[in-house]
């Protein structure tokens, strides 16, 4: 376990910062997930190719067609131009259906995370839990001198 963390440090995939806070580097994931996305797309429309082009009556007749279909299937639009009639073709579709609005979707909430600065709130957070405990420094220090001047004014009254 300890030594998959320090790989994942390693990786430049997040930061932890001074509060124990992971910082993930959006860019590296958003092109990860867009580059897995697409190796998807490619792969399964390939199994799809194979399985519905050597049965007869399959609407998908060349590797566009099996593209096409995954395309549609990974954003669930689905025009049903294109459909899957053989088992196989049926599991590449729905393979590609559940992990492709899985990535899609975690693109989108980084897109909307950058664009609409969600993490800010979260890094102005940490900075308002760093002045507080700059502040709670200072107040022990001025508490402490509190206490020094208070006997130094019991010692002269007395």
């Amino acid at each position: 376990m300890i030594v998959l963390q320090s790989a994942m440090e390693k990786s430049q995939l997040y930061k932890v910062d001074e509060f124990g806070v992971k910082n993930y580097n959006y860019g590296i994931l958003g092109s990860l997930s867009l580059i897995v996305f697409c190796v998807l797309n490619i792969s399964l429309g390939y199994v799809a190719f194979l399985a519905e082009t050597s049965v007869l009556g399959s609407p998908v007749k060349t590797y566009a067609d099996a593209f096409w279909l995954m395309l549609m299937s990974s954003t669930t639009i689905g025009f049903g131009d294109v459909y899957p009639i053989t088992f196989i073709g049926r599991a590449a579709v729905f393979i590609m259906f559940i992990l492709g609005v899985g990535i899609l979707g975690g693109v989108g909430a980084i897109f909307a995370n950058k664009l609409l600065g969600f993490a800010d709130t979260s890094i102005k957070n940490r900075e308002l839990r760093k002045q507080n405990a700059d502040i709670y420094v200072q107040n022990l220090a001025i508490y402490k001198k509190l206490e020094e001047l208070e006997k130094k004014l019991e010692s002269l009254s007395k």
